[in-house]
């Protein structure tokens, strides 16, 4: 059994954030879903992140490595134009909405993120990028609710906005009772002109 008072842990994530006008235009979207399914485990609209390397329970001493060589990565990078677009489903489970916008620009940023947490020693399970903003968790047995959610907003298509600061996220998830929570340990601006 860990003692986290001698070995604290943090799940850490590194993100980009959609701005607030754009999650709050998505959040007009979704009203007729938060109204016909309160059920749901709906997230914050707060924590909506789009994930670029999810590093998992780590010692809270790896933290400090990581964050120079990634100020130095934003540093490096422009801003990348995207969008919130459409919605879907992981396994009737989970509610997203998609990305749009420059993919290829995620990707690249998603591939040197991963590197630089390589880079550092740091063990994490390196998953193909699937770029979406997760929305909702349902209960078992409630799928139907969350493909029905997802159709909702195949139409939906938000503004351009720019993501201009790279996050490194971490999570209060399995640390007691309660819906999790999200907090900025850190983030950088793309600086690069």
């Amino acid at each position: 059994m860990n003692d986290q008072s001698h070995n604290p842990t943090i799940r850490v994530f590194i993100a980009l954030a959609p701005p607030d006008d754009a999650k709050d235009e998505l959040a007009r979207a979704l009203r007729p879903a938060y109204d016909t399914y309160p059920g749901m485990r709906w997230n914050r609209i707060e924590d909506w992140h789009i994930t670029l390397a999810f590093l998992g329970e780590l010692p809270a001493a790896t933290v400090p490595i990581l964050q120079p060589p990634l100020a130095d990565l934003a540093a490096t990078r422009r801003p990348l134009e995207l969008a919130l677009r459409g919605g879907g489903h992981f396994d009737e489970r989970v509610l997203w909405s998609g990305i749009d916008g420059d993919l290829e620009g995620l990707h690249l940023l998603a591939t040197e993120v991963r590197a630089v947490v390589r880079n550092c020693g740091i063990p994490f399970e390196d998953r193909p990028l699937r770029p979406h903003l997760t929305l909702a968790r349902a209960r078992r047995g409630e799928g139907d609710r969350v493909v029905a959610a997802a159709a909702g907003l195949a139409g939906f298509t938000g503004r351009r906005w720019r993501a201009g600061r790279l996050h490194m996220v971490g999570s209060n998830i399995g640390r007691g009772p309660g819906p999790i929570r999200y907090r900025d340990i850190e983030s950088w601006s793309f600086d690069a002109r």
